[in-house]
């Protein structure tokens, strides 16, 4: 691949931080007693690559809209502080790949999370160095695809690949009408992919 950029998914490509995520969660809700969902981890292995919205109604189908996005907001709230401080599961030789690779490319973030949660990433990890710039769909209201895009134009890309591990992630590179490597490691089960690594590390290996 002739490439100038990589643009990463966060959650299942970068990070596992579902364990502090659950966490956070189940200190919500346990202020309604009238919610007697418990969010497990395969739950939440479940909603990765999906919008806040998209996650209050498959976690919260029976709640109104409304409820949904409050609980939304304050769970995910929770979840910022407590990942901020502790951060989550790094996959195997993350950041020494990451460093070697901001060597030759420019490295970007795009997730469907909301906004302040790459920050955490960043804040726990002190790996903000490694990034030029990142896009998520809490700030936007767009869609991972369009997000992908607004990063390529703000940063005049010309040869950028995606890196990501669910189906949406493979979509959201069609929209932009860039490669995609499908993050096998990862939450998701993906069929259709350009190329493909089993550990973050083996992106070194692409030839790109």
């Amino acid at each position: 691949m002739n490439i100038d950029s990589i643009i990463f998914d966060l959650d299942g490509t970068l990070w596992n931080s579902i364990e502090g995520v659950c966490g956070a969660w189940k200190s919500i809700l346990e202020n309604y007693p009238s919610i007697t969902r418990v969010v497990t981890p395969k739950d939440m292995e479940g909603c990765m690559g999906l919008t806040i919205n998209e996650i209050g109604k498959k976690l919260f189908p029976d709640l109104d809209e409304d409820f949904q996005m409050k609980l939304m907001k304050e769970c995910c709230d929770t979840e910022q502080v407590y990942l901020g401080e502790h951060g989550g599961i790094l996959f195997p030789k993350l950041e020494e790949t990451l460093k070697k690779l901001s060597e030759k490319y420019k490295l970007f973030i795009v997730s469907n999370c909301q906004d302040g949660y790459i920050q955490c990433f960043f804040k726990a990890h002190k790996l903000d160095k490694y990034f030029i710039d990142f896009e998520c769909s809490g700030v936007t209201g767009l869609s991972k695809g369009e997000n992908n895009k607004l990063i390529i134009e703000r940063n005049n890309l010309k040869s950028p690949i995606y890196v990501g591990d669910t189906n949406k992630d493979a979509e959201s590179a069609k929209v932009a009408e860039i490669p995609f490597v499908y993050a096998r490691y990862g939450f998701g089960n993906v069929e259709e992919y350009d190329y493909v690594i089993d550990s973050f590390e083996e992106i070194l290996t692409l030839g790109i």
